[in-house]
């Protein structure tokens, strides 16, 4: 997720400037939270042509969250981790946490990992990822790991020394190599969003060594990012240009598969070939199968890093825009 953008072609950057500043505050009495039955059916009062497939029908939705970018699934708990940057997302502020939230959508844990506690330093998480017991967190310019049954801090590697500006979403290939893209943005003076680059996908190598795995500028922003085991490759995502790619570990530039609308963010396959993707150009969640993005939900604004519940085929979306994140099943065959 990206709450701003260069001069590239992206021009929301002044109105995402004052989102970054106005996460809503906790509410009174805690987090609030929306069970099942209370909006069941709720994709059918969306305004007209928000939602192109009424197959995809909301279930939950959990509120008194604090920027929320991204959810990850852990089965073996069967609970969601969603990260919240909890202010600007470069600022290196320390007050970042991640929320532990059971899939009726209630919230277990709000501040399950949170800076400044138990020795923990959260800036502003961003993707997350999950190898073996450990929960790797894109934190700015350096991926956290943590104990994903206690939350406790496991070590870090940062990326500073390789020129990191903005660690976006983490992935892990089948033989546990933790991938992490850098969407290439930086604040420059008076607030100026400048897009230097270079792009690239970082990995974790042996030792915990920080690399590069590959600098391309055809990868224009990288910033979703998700292992496709049927493709034997990773799916990556443009933010900054509209490109979809396929790419494997080894190749020195990713291969375009499709063109979505525009500032593209979450990445997740379900199966069957297909794709579900996020895109904040046109507020939507799509579907992606072969070289065909089909808009299935809209109404999404700012849609970031998406999770999919294996066990009962939902993914939740966090809608950053209104610091929810959208609970939505996935139907038979979607």
């Amino acid at each position: 997720m990206v709450w701003f953008t260069s001069g590239r072609g992206l021009a929301a950057a002044a109105v995402a400037l004052v989102l970054v500043g106005g996460c809503r505050p906790e509410p009174k009495g805690g987090p609030k939270t929306t069970p099942d039955s209370a909006v069941t059916g709720a994709a059918k009062e969306m305004p007209e042509g928000s939602v192109e497939n009424a197959g995809f029908s909301q279930v939950a939705a959990v509120t008194g969250l604090s920027g929320p970018e991204s959810v990850r699934y852990d089965p073996a708990q069967d609970l969601y981790f969603v990260s919240n940057f909890n202010g600007t997302l470069t600022a290196k502020d320390n007050n970042g946490f991640i929320s532990r939230v059971r899939p009726d959508g209630t919230i277990d844990s709000l501040k399950f990992v949170a800076a400044g506690r138990n020795g923990v330093t959260l800036h502003a998480p961003t993707g997350m990822a999950i190898s073996g017991d450990t929960l790797w967190v894109a934190d700015v310019q350096v991926a956290r790991a943590f104990d994903r049954r206690t939350g406790a801090p496991l070590g870090s590697v940062s990326f500073a020394g390789l020129g990191a500006h903005l660690l976006n979403d983490v992935a892990v290939d089948p033989n546990g190599t933790v991938y992490i893209t850098d969407t290439g943005i930086r604040l420059g003076a008076n607030g100026a969003i400048l897009h230097p680059g270079p792009d690239r996908i970082f990995r974790i190598g042996p030792g915990h060594r920080p690399q590069v795995a590959v600098q391309a500028d055809t990868l224009d922003g990288p910033n979703g990012i998700a292992w496709d085991s049927a493709a034997g490759g990773f799916i990556v995502l443009s933010f900054e240009g509209k490109g979809i790619f396929a790419w494997t570990p080894g190749q020195k530039a990713p291969a375009v598969v499709a063109t979505g609308p525009g500032q593209c963010d979450g990445v997740e396959p379900i199966g069957g070939g297909r794709t579900l993707v996020t895109c904040w150009a046109d507020s939507s969640l799509d579907l992606l199968a072969g070289n065909r993005l089909t808009r299935v939900v809209g109404n999404l604004p700012h849609p970031a890093d998406i999770g999919v519940d294996t066990r009962r085929h939902r993914v939740a979306v966090p809608v950053s825009a209104r610091n929810t994140v959208e609970i939505w099943a996935i139907p038979e065959g979607g």
